[in-house]
């Protein structure tokens, strides 16, 4: 199975900023321990690309660094040419994932999920919507006919995708979120299952199985684009979620089992995963790899 990494493109950060950046290259280095798997390093993705989901005023703010000091707190980064580099490469990197997918069933991005980035903004230590960007490349690059299915199990509601795609008949966006988390104004998925706090395995294990059917009386996709958030793991200090260890590779197995089930390639990110201790979060993305491994073997 490949896995496209970005971790050697480091973010300059402030001391004791709380984006935890280091998770993505203690991920790779646990990676790379498992003989199946390919790590690649990840394209960047184009202008052309990036625009298939961005403004172009926007991007030309990024890239020229004349993001306002209001946007780039909205964002949580400082603006650096590495900020620029390394979210054209987190995209990138879920462009490759998907269209490898769609001739080897299950590929892995070890970074990405960057869903709350808007048409014409950024947010939430997203710049560019790595989903979204991915889902129409596949059909302005491989065939437009092509009908994807975003299934966001990050903790945080995909809001930027969720606008984005609003209007979008051919790709179908859901959200498993916690309904009191951030973003406080949430957006219009095609569907949304907001959480209570607290949620623990069987409602989260029963919610997603409900969601999923819903999924596919509602459409028929071709590909899948899957974003395994940490975040809603009980160890997490931001997600308010109480789902355990064994509860997150259920989830897991429950969505690799859908598209296994169907045979449909499956594109995933690690999205969010804030850990009291960085090893737990690593630890479950680690799991995540470990689980759609066992699933590849089977297309």
């Amino acid at each position: 199975m490949k896995a496209f990494y970005t971790d050697h493109f480091v973010l300059p950060l402030p001391e004791g900023h709380r984006f935890p950046m280091e998770k993505y290259s203690r991920l790779r280095d646990l990676v790379s321990s498992l003989i199946d798997i390919e790590l690649v390093e990840a394209p960047p993705a184009t202008d052309t690309q990036i625009l298939y989901a961005h403004d172009p005023s926007y991007l030309i703010k990024v890239i020229e660094g004349k993001l306002s000091p209001q946007e780039q707190r909205e964002i949580g980064f400082p603006w650096s040419k590495q900020m620029v580099e390394r979210s054209r490469r987190s995209a990138g990197a879920t462009v490759a994932a998907a269209k490898t997918a769609l001739r080897e069933g299950i590929v892995a991005n070890l970074a990405g999920g960057t869903h709350h980035a808007y048409r014409d903004a950024g947010s939430g230590f997203c710049v560019f919507n790595d989903s979204a960007i991915a889902a129409r490349a596949l059909q302005k690059e491989i065939s437009p006919s092509l009908k994807v299915a975003v299934i966001d199990l990050d903790v945080h509601q995909g809001n930027g995708t969720a606008s984005i795609l609003q209007n979008d008949d051919s790709i179908f966006t859901l959200s498993i979120h916690g309904k009191n988390n951030f973003p406080f104004k949430k957006e219009e998925s095609d569907l949304d299952l907001g959480l209570e706090d607290g949620c623990d395995d069987a409602a989260y294990l029963h919610a997603l199985s409900q969601s999923l059917d819903q999924l596919d009386s509602r459409f028929k996709a071709d590909c899948l684009i899957f974003l395994a958030g940490a975040d809603p793991h009980e160890g997490d200090r931001l997600g308010r979620l109480n789902v355990s260890t064994a509860g997150m590779r259920l989830r897991d197995e429950k969505v690799f089992q859908y598209a296994l089930d169907r045979q449909l390639p499956i594109a995933f990110s690690m999205a969010g995963g804030y850990g009291k201790e960085m090893t737990s979060t690593v630890d479950i993305h680690f799991q995540t790899i470990k689980t759609a491994l066992q699933f590849q073997r089977q297309y």
